[in-house]
């Protein structure tokens, strides 16, 4: 565990499996509109876009229609009322927690989901006393992919950007990383999109299940 002095994961798609919630929260909406419900295959991978991604999928809205600030709203009060449902940690993670917590290695979350959500899920799942660092994304003035909400975490863990790793399933994780001056890896496991696939954001390493973390930070 000497390789990096502190890891850093995104939360939605890389620590936390949270489409699940997500998806019945749109599904919810979308019923209530008098439509079928959309199937979880096409919602998931949007999951870590969050409103944003969920009601282009479920709605085909974008951010500038002006229907979408009124389900975006809806979407986030169902989603806030149920959040950690059916959410839970990533098969393989909390045994990478566990061990980095065995070893002193500080751990932190990284998220572009504003605090409202991040905290209440955060605690939901147990992991708010372990976490050295809770970072969301209106914590600092900007989102990933810039640098700073990373940066903050490091500073919060009184540990150098460069002796960190990033871990993340979205290209604006591992540009965030590297902007911050931190190896990065990309999760493959996660929702990652539909866009570029993960082994072409050019990211350090590459992993398809969270127990691989273990062989990087060895």
């Amino acid at each position: 565990m000497a390789k990096f002095d502190a890891v850093f994961f995104d939360l939605d798609g890389t620590l936390a499996d949270t489409a699940p919630d997500l998806a019945a929260a749109a599904n919810r909406l979308v019923v209530e509109h008098g439509m079928a419900p959309v199937a979880y295959e096409k919602l998931r991978p949007v999951a870590s876009h969050g409103a944003r991604g969920l009601i282009g999928a479920a709605f085909g809205k974008r951010p500038e229609d002006p229907e979408f600030p009124a389900l975006r709203d809806t979407f986030l009060n169902y989603y806030e009322a149920d959040i950690a449902v059916h959410t839970r940690l990533f098969d393989g993670m909390d045994d990478v927690l566990a061990k980095l917590e065995a070893a002193g290695v500080p751990w932190g979350i990284v998220t572009n989901k504003i605090a409202r959500f991040t905290v209440p899920l955060v605690a939901a799942i147990g992991l708010a006393p372990r976490a050295a660092a809770v970072v969301s994304g209106d914590t600092t003035p900007h989102a990933k992919p810039h640098p700073a909400p990373l940066l903050h975490a490091a500073e919060l863990s009184g540990v150098a950007p460069g002796r960190c790793l990033y871990v993340g399933d979205d290209l604006r994780d591992i540009q965030a990383g590297k902007a911050a001056g931190m190896a990065t890896v990309s999760a493959a496991y996660g929702y990652c999109g539909d866009a570029e696939p993960p082994d072409t954001w050019g990211a350090d390493y590459l992993i398809h299940h969270p127990s691989e973390l273990l062989a990087l930070l060895a």
